[in-house]
């Protein structure tokens, strides 16, 4: 399959994916904000469908993805913060806005609405490579803020008002952050899709902290099985001709399955050795 142009985008585009999404995924895990990531996809799909009603370019719809995402979470984060309401509601409320608008606009554009299947599950094919660059671009700089800001990220997540009595710029960070998930979901949507990039977030990290002893541990686990599921799900896809997106997430799935089970016998078999080991009772 490395033959082919195509595999080959598809691949480096999904191995930057599957390492920015669970680097991003740790920090919403931890701060319990992990419904994030599912509410910038529902957002970002309200971008596809209007670039598809106005007949933009698909070379240009990526960056109106990207714009939409952005100002839906920079609302959510701006409502958070000024007006305090419950970021659960608020991205119930933004998440069924962009929702809306996207059958909307659908609607409006007809029969132009037939690529969405491709931005709902992902596609190997539509990786074009200016998708490659864009994506590379992000990961580099989503790596970036995270080698600057891992410390004053994880303080924040970990205790948020300690962190503003300390003097770091919370909210400085928080919408840098923000900005970077809506990004990041906005370039990821041509390989896992809108449906599944949530999932790509999360259960990479879900898994990992299973077996991490640490914070760095969980992080360093979440990239390398993030990257993992991302290789083998987009090689199933290509062996089997599945969608994209649901391989990566299901391989992830497993992932995290696995971990579970294997981690659960091991607990039941150390039950029963200590048991074993207790003398009888007279």
């Amino acid at each position: 399959m490395l033959q082919y142009d195509f595999m080959l985008r598809a691949l480096a585009a999904g191995a930057a994916t599957g390492l920015i999404c669970p680097a991003l995924g740790v920090f919403l895990v931890l701060r319990r904000y992990s419904f994030l990531a599912d509410t910038v996809a529902h957002i970002s799909l309200a971008g596809v469908a209007f670039g598809l009603w106005i007949g933009l370019d698909s070379s240009f719809v990526p960056l109106v993805i990207i714009a939409v995402a952005v100002l839906g979470v920079l609302l959510a984060e701006h409502l958070r913060v000024r007006r305090g309401f419950s970021a659960d509601a608020l991205l119930a409320f933004i998440m069924s806005a962009g929702l809306a608008l996207a059958v909307i606009f659908f609607g409006l554009a007809g029969s132009g609405a037939l690529d969405i299947t491709s931005y709902l599950f992902g596609s190997l094919i539509t990786v074009s490579a200016a998708d490659l660059w864009l994506i590379l671009a992000v990961a580099v700089v989503v790596g970036s803020f995270l080698a600057l800001f891992f410390k004053e990220l994880f303080f924040i997540c970990s205790d948020e008002e300690s962190a503003r009595v300390s003097g770091l710029p919370v909210d400085r960070i928080n919408r840098l952050f923000i900005f970077l998930v809506a990004l990041t979901v906005g370039v990821s949507l041509r390989v896992v899709g809108t449906l599944l990039v949530g999932a790509l977030m999360v259960v990479p990290v879900l898994a990992a902290i299973l077996l991490g002893r640490s914070f760095r541990q969980v992080f360093l686990l979440s990239l390398a099985l993030g990257l993992v599921s991302t290789l083998l799900g987009l090689t199933a896809s290509y062996r089997f001709g599945l969608a994209a997106g649901g391989c990566v997430v299901m391989v992830a799935c497993g992932l995290f399955l696995a971990f579970y089970v294997s981690r659960a016998l091991v607990g039941v078999y150390r039950r029963r050795s200590i048991l074993k080991e207790k003398p009888e009772p007279q």
